[in-house]
């Protein structure tokens, strides 16, 4: 039974739940019970598809949520200074107790209006050029980056090209990896392709628990390998993109426990844990020099992808 079945039938015991008397207190706890079951069996073995099915999950908290609930204050700056204000990408300066930060994200709508009005989280190339554009201003000023990542991708469409998409978003690698102030990306939901790599050159990554983080879509990956969009179930086994497969191979430095079902079933419960672990690596990163930090990213991404032809 994949997830969505599961989620189908723990609807319908909720509904029974809102149904019943509250006088029935034996049948209440019946039903919790199995609700509880069913919710245990969903989420103990999950296939990477399931993962791709709550990282796109509709009700999920977006980067929004994040920083309103995170920071003490949060003020966005607009604009490439160059073509216009991108939607699908937030920035600005925020506070987190006493510490400045410079917080980037990419941001996906809650309602279809609000997905057009930001492109479903796809930016543009001026949406990169506004966040190099806020990272070198933290650099100026010596504040810490951080940054959210939740894109199926960077807009593929013809006038993005036009405008540099590519050169967009290699600026944005090239400059991250030399940016002398600490930097750390969080994957909240989907981190695709270079549209999530452009914010995720980064002296740590981390993830939720059930975020997903890869080279394209699955879809998109079955059509290239298979020829096949529909075997994408498939593909996503191949792609190894969950959190716990990147912490595995040394990619991500920590997974962001979510509750049972996601992180839209208990919002503040990942929130108060990242707001615990931020604070944490805020003071442990001060400590550094810029040497010191420098070497850090350098080697972590150094060790990327090395192979070991004799554990193979």
């Amino acid at each position: 039974m994949s997830i969505l079945d599961l989620e189908v039938k723990i609807s319908e015991i909720e509904m029974k739940l809102n149904e019943i008397s509250l006088d029935d207190q034996e049948e209440i706890e019946e039903l919790q019970q199995q609700l509880n079951r069913y919710k245990k069996r969903a989420y103990q073995h999950l296939t990477a598809w399931d993962h791709v099915t709550l990282a796109r999950h509709s009700k999920r908290p977006k980067a929004r949520d994040y920083i309103e609930y995170i920071f003490d204050s949060f003020i966005e700056l607009h604009g490439d200074r160059l073509y216009r204000d991108d939607e699908a990408i937030i920035g600005g300066i925020a506070k987190l107790g006493n510490q400045a930060v410079t917080v980037i994200a990419h941001q996906k709508g809650c309602t279809t209006a609000e997905n057009i009005k930001c492109n479903f989280g796809m930016p543009h190339p001026e949406g990169y050029r506004k966040a190099l554009r806020l990272m070198k201003q933290a650099e100026k000023f010596n504040r810490p980056i951080i940054t959210f990542i939740d894109t199926p991708g960077a807009y593929p469409g013809p006038e993005a090209e036009e405008r540099g998409q590519g050169h967009a978003i290699a600026e944005c690698l090239r400059e991250m990896s030399n940016l002398t102030v600490p930097t750390l990306s969080i994957v909240i939901g989907e981190g695709g392709s270079g549209g999530a790599l452009a914010l995720g050159v980064s002296d740590e990554i981390w993830m939720l628990e059930y975020a997903i983080y890869s080279i394209l879509s699955p879809e998109g990956f079955a059509s290239i390998l298979y020829k096949d969009g529909s075997r994408a179930q498939e593909a996503a086994e191949v792609m190894k993109l969950t959190a716990k497969e990147y912490l595995n191979r040394g990619i991500i430095e920590k997974i962001i426990k979510e509750p049972i079902g996601g992180a839209h079933q208990f919002p503040q419960y990942v929130f108060d844990q990242l707001k615990e672990q931020l604070n944490r690596y805020l003071s442990q990163v001060k400590k550094m020099t810029t040497r010191q930090l420098l070497n850090k990213r350098y080697k972590k991404y150094r060790l990327i992808g090395e192979y070991d032809s004799l554990n193979r």
